[in-house]
């Protein structure tokens, strides 16, 4: 198994805080719109994974405005599933905003934000808790990292996904190569540390982990597979991310340089000022 790679914002302290609270409960939040395809297998595999690792966990599943028979399956097999929270983003729709739905009414103290057709890999999942209860606040899953992978990637999709993550990596000074991915797994404490979320639909996997860098939060990487849908739709729509994408990024960075601080995770921030404060090679006054 391949080691993952520890970081924090600009590198500044790459090891998880000792003495973090340990976890109690694993949510995961999964978006879903016109999936009644797949939507049944996706958490009845993803449930009996993690009941056979006993990974206490509630299975988030959000309808996002489903014009099939999504909801009428949750529905039916919420009977069979007590781990199951079906939920209907009866609001404006989006990728974006029914992940915020979910995560604004999930019980969990630890997320992972996965897809609804099986393209993510459970055991990652597994992995992911593992993680994060050693004290990361934030694990994210790499594709384009030695010993991930993926299977049956659209050409066209791959291309401009290696062009954009490597904009990202050169805009933001990070070793982080798989940005735009939405499997990735968080505290909560890091994710309520990234509000306000503002990105509606796709660009809030960008949004997520971008904030966590910037914020100060300690993450790591782990490759991780990644398999293309065997049915349904795909909803993500290049020609209408570009734009999103590029907004929410620059919105960042100009956090990054501009907001002297203000945001960053407390502990850090408090770190941040006493090395600034101290002066050259940690003076004191």
């Amino acid at each position: 198994m391949s080691t993952p790679a520890t970081h924090s914002a600009d590198d500044v302290d790459p090891a998880p805080q000792a003495g973090t609270d340990p976890l109690t409960l694993l949510s995961i939040v999964i978006p879903a719109r016109n999936e009644e395809g797949c939507i049944r297998s996706t958490v009845e595999h993803l449930d009996l994974e993690l009941r056979l690792n006993q990974i206490p966990h509630e299975i988030v599943v959000v309808d996002d405005g489903s014009t099939d028979r999504t909801w009428e399956i949750l529905a039916e097999t919420r009977k069979t599933l007590p781990a199951l929270n079906p939920l209907q983003n009866l609001g404006p729709n989006g990728f974006g905003r029914a992940i915020i739905h979910g995560i604004d009414h999930m019980s969990g103290d630890a997320l992972v934000i996965m897809m609804a057709d099986e393209s993510d890999d459970c055991r990652d999942v597994v992995r992911y808790w593992n993680l994060l209860n050693a004290g990361h606040d934030a694990v994210f899953g790499s594709r384009f990292m030695k010993g991930g992978g993926v299977i049956d990637y659209p050409r066209i999709k791959l291309v401009m996904n290696r062009l954009f993550n490597r904009f990202i990596r050169i805009l933001f000074h990070i070793k982080l190569n798989d940005t735009t991915n939405a499997f990735k797994a968080y505290r909560r404490t890091a994710v309520e540390g990234c509000r306000p979320l503002l990105a509606p639909h796709f660009n809030l996997t960008v949004e997520l982990p971008l904030k966590v860098i910037v914020r100060g939060y300690n993450w790591t990487v782990i490759p991780i597979t990644w398999r293309n849908r065997r049915s349904g739709k795909a909803k993500l729509k290049l020609k209408e991310m570009g734009s999103r994408y590029l907004f929410i990024c620059l919105y960042i960075w100009l956090e990054k340089y501009f907001s002297c601080g203000d945001y960053r995770k407390p502990m850090q921030a408090a770190r941040t000022e006493e090395r600034a404060n101290a002066g050259p090679a940690g003076a004191r006054t």
